[in-house]
């Protein structure tokens, strides 16, 4: 696959042979017949074939049938680990930019100057369970209060289509703060 020096019509009689009963193939000899490379063989005290991963894995394969099937568990239980990382990830990624969406139209659109750092968390935390609220249908307090083994936030344990909904949300939120905070404005210049 990844060798330009492959024999391959040295490999065509081979092929033909290896049917044969009395057909014997070693390491050495298939590199010298083929070019192949990828597979060392050293002989004497401390010799031996070595192989590149593939080709090891390959071999092992055909040996041994539970060795291959072991292979073949081993690659489906790390792409769905793969899988599920990915998708907590990008659900996180959401979840993050959700909330930077949210709590910059807040702080833009409902935060008077004035207020203090407790005062400002409260608007804040009114805000986002506003929409909590309409989403999952509780709190941020209450979920915490339900799930008290749980590290992280409500966001990460959500759907990633609940998730998308949240975001919807909140753009439609930011949308609709801006124009009330440009509404109020105007009338307050002419008051």
């Amino acid at each position: 696959m990844h060798n330009p020096i492959f024999k391959g019509v040295e490999f065509d009689p081979l092929m033909k042979d290896a049917g044969n009963n009395a057909f014997t193939m070693s390491p050495s000899r298939w590199v010298a017949l083929t070019g192949a490379i990828g597979i060392i063989t050293k002989n004497g005290a401390g010799g031996g074939t070595y192989a590149q991963r593939d080709i090891a894995f390959k071999f092992a394969s055909w040996v041994s049938v539970e060795f291959e099937l072991y292979l073949i568990k081993e690659y489906q239980r790390l792409k769905e680990e793969e899988q599920q990382q990915l998708g907590w990830s990008a659900k996180r990624e959401l979840a993050k930019l959700n909330y930077h969406i949210h709590t910059d139209a807040i702080k833009h659109n409902l935060v008077p100057k004035e207020l203090t750092p407790a005062q400002i968390a409260f608007v804040y935390a009114s805000e986002a369970d506003v929409l909590n609220v309409a989403l999952f249908g509780i709190t941020v307090k209450q979920w915490r209060e339900a799930n008290p083994k749980l590290k992280r936030n409500m966001c990460d344990y959500a759907r990633i289509n609940e998730l998308i909904c949240l975001a919807n949300m909140e753009m439609l939120c930011k949308r609709e703060q801006s124009r009330i905070y440009s509404s109020y404005a105007e009338c307050s210049q002419y008051s």
